[in-house]
């Protein structure tokens, strides 16, 4: 009896020392880890809409779309240039987290992957230019089909259809909300 209280003390306390530095390990790089989140985000914004120089969170709300967790508007000289919107789908490996420029015009302006688990290879080829840059230029007068505006990606077509459903959750939200809207 005596010998399992020694233990369980033991385990307590390298449990506590653990839990200790952890802690103390997370509020170190919590910072650095914000900084280059934000400094990838402002990269991917002037990468969707190059037209923009500076971007302020939009005040629209889009809580009626789930897939929808941000919107920026991108201005010029306090002209606006479009919108930015982030955007989570399901892929075939989990969640897919995208940023999709469309501008005042009415084109999708690109498409950026910014974080997935998709299988290395296969959907994780979502990232590359061949299957992203299809995007680029599409009208968005109506939402986008894989198999006819875009062409799916070999053995990810359940990653295709992600993608392309978080850009058709931009487009809706842009024709019903903010076309038209300057």
């Amino acid at each position: 009896m005596k010998e399992n209280l020694k233990l369980g003390i033991k385990l307590l306390v390298i449990a506590g020392i653990a839990g200790l530095l952890l802690g103390y390990a997370y509020e170190i790089t919590k910072g650095p880890i914000e900084a280059k989140a934000k400094e990838e985000q402002s990269i991917a914004m002037k990468e969707l809409l190059p037209a923009a120089t500076d971007f302020k969170k939009s005040e629209k709300n889009f809580s009626s779309d789930s897939n929808i967790s941000s919107i920026y508007e991108g201005n010029k000289n306090g002209q606006l240039s479009g919108y930015l919107f982030t955007v989570k789908s399901s892929g075939y490996g989990g969640p897919i987290t995208m940023m999709i420029g469309i501008s005042t015009e009415g084109k999708v302006e690109g498409v950026k992957i910014l974080a997935h688990t998709e299988t290395p290879g296969l959907g994780s080829n979502a990232e590359k230019p061949k299957f992203k840059d299809q995007f680029k230029g599409k009208s968005a007068e109506k939402e986008l089909t894989v198999g006819s505006d875009i062409q799916a990606m070999t053995g990810s077509t359940i990653t295709s259809k992600a993608v392309t459903s978080g850009v058709n959750s931009a487009i809706k939200f842009y024709n019903d909300q903010l076309k038209g809207a300057k």
